[in-house]
């Protein structure tokens, strides 16, 4: 039986139905590892074994280039599939490979990055390739949250292929990859749609649905984005990250950013950038659910996670998207230790019957379990205005934020004032010659009383209200002082 890539190419269909990958213009399997992995430390394992079902067809390394070395000194667990042979299908001997790094990662206590590109389970091995595939997936995830798992996409995924890097904690693709259970022959078949890899699975579609995190346009620069979000995190969920350099990032007052006017809109980003250390920010996820920035960054040297509403998208609203978004971010920084800052400015969550349909109650419920239950310090800031639960879905002081900021003119209640008046003096505004003016009378009252961050610091609903300027200090402080207790 002839493997596929007999000749150093993918086949024209390969196992799953998908689209075969075309020969790779970027480096080869181990160049990519070699680029990954700081000079020199590249010590590969297994690099003889081969497939005992294939004959004379079989390769050394069985179509993966497997072994350990480092990124910035730190050890690293790491494997790249090959699809110039067998269309990078999986088979018994290169899921022993597999399986041997995470269980090296395991034992070391040390984060695994896969470059990934696979047909599937290899047709020729039959139910093996299967096995093999379910034997990765129950080590995926009897390592998931205990060490950083990475995947980069480096061309085409189909079938166990698409499912292992989806376990893992991130997924990177590049421009000219593509991920999917079934590819593009067997739609065509099943359903009668004609669609080309990239509409099916590519970083498109990906990066909208969320299961891609992060885009590179080359494999280079999707390895140098691999390297840069291990910096913000641990080797393992046993130790601290890595400290990282405090720069402050000279980027102005972080008020300067916030329009007063309440419906006004404006990029979050800016926000965060001026308070954050260097002014750097590497955002999870930017495609999705983008009415909410979940986003790595440090702060006084410190890493962590950054959750915040992004009134540029939707007015800062709360949507199932948001809700699930910012849950799983909050899950993978509370794992792996990173302190949680949150940014609110948000009227609330999205109303109507597709929401509701969409299981807002349910997926509001994750975003409130994920804050509630996170056991690392979180830090929180009213920018503008917090309302109704998704104040408190948005790590409330009573929900259990460690600290809680508002600025001076942060507006923290039921509801908007305005609403609030229509309902509790309908009677006296219908009865008015003049109920604009008296409800923008009664609307200033009411929100100096029960909405406005003073009245919310004297009920003891926020710690205290700061002054922009004072916010990245106030964090750093915070975070030193929680950090060393």
């Amino acid at each position: 039986m002839v493997p596929y890539g007999t000749n150093g190419a993918a086949p024209a269909s390969a196992p799953n139905g998908s689209s075969a990958p075309s020969a790779p213009a970027e480096p080869p399997a181990r160049e990519r590892l070699e680029l990954l992995c700081d000079p020199g430390s590249l010590q590969l394992i297994r690099s003889a074994v081969r497939s005992h079902r294939l004959g004379a067809g079989a390769q050394p390394g069985d179509g993966v280039i497997a072994g350990t070395g480092s990124i910035a000194g730190r050890p690293v667990a790491c494997y790249a599939q090959d699809e110039g042979f067998a269309g990078g299908s999986l088979g018994e001997a290169q899921a022993e490979s597999i399986l041997r790094v995470l269980r090296l990662a395991s034992e070391a206590r040390m984060p695994v990055v896969a470059l990934v590109a696979s047909a599937g389970a290899r047709i020729q091995e039959g139910t093996a390739g299967l096995a093999g595939y379910a034997r990765i997936f129950a080590a995926t995830v009897a390592l998931s949250k205990q060490v950083p798992q990475i995947s980069v996409l480096t061309g085409y995924c189909a079938g166990g292929g698409a499912y292992a890097p989806a376990l893992t904690d991130f997924v990177l693709m590049t421009e000219g990859s593509a991920m999917f259970l079934t590819g593009p022959a067997v739609v065509r078949e099943a359903c009668g749609e004609q669609v080309t890899p990239a509409e099916l699975g590519g970083r498109g579609v990906h990066e909208r649905n969320g299961v891609c995190h992060l885009v590179a346009p080359t494999e280079p620069e999707a390895i140098a984005l691999a390297q840069r979000l291990l910096s913000y995190l641990p080797q393992s969920s046993s130790v601290p990250p890595p400290a990282r350099p405090a720069i402050d990032p000279d980027l102005g007052d972080p008020g300067d950013h916030v329009p007063e006017r309440a419906a006004s809109v404006y990029d979050v980003r800016d926000v965060v950038r001026s308070i954050v250390d260097a002014g750097e920010l590497l955002e999870v996820a930017p495609k999705w659910g983008r009415n909410m920035v979940t986003a790595f960054a440090s702060l006084g040297g410190s890493p962590v996670g950054i959750v915040a509403n992004q009134p540029r998208h939707m007015g800062g609203v709360i949507d199932v998207e948001a809700c699930d978004k910012a849950a799983r971010f909050i899950r993978t920084c509370d794992a792996y230790g990173l302190p949680l800052v949150v940014f609110v400015d948000t009227p609330g969550f999205m109303p109507g019957t597709k929401q509701e349909a969409g299981g807002i109650i349910t997926r509001g419920a994750g975003l409130l379990g994920a804050f509630a239950g996170a056991s690392v310090p979180r830090f929180t800031v009213v920018l503008r205005k917090a309302y109704g639960g998704a104040y408190i879905a948005m790590n409330a002081k009573d929900l259990g934020a460690t600290l809680a900021f508002a600025w001076p003119g942060a507006q923290i209640g039921i509801m908007d004032a305005r609403q609030a008046v229509r309902i509790v003096h309908r009677r006296d505004l219908a009865a008015c010659a003049d109920p604009e003016e008296l409800l923008d009378a009664l609307a200033r009252d009411y929100a100096r009383a029960n909405c406005g961050a003073p009245a919310a610091a004297a009920g003891g609903f926020v710690d205290e209200v700061i002054a922009p300027a004072q916010t990245r200090a106030r964090l750093v402080r915070a975070i030193s002082t929680t950090s060393s207790a």
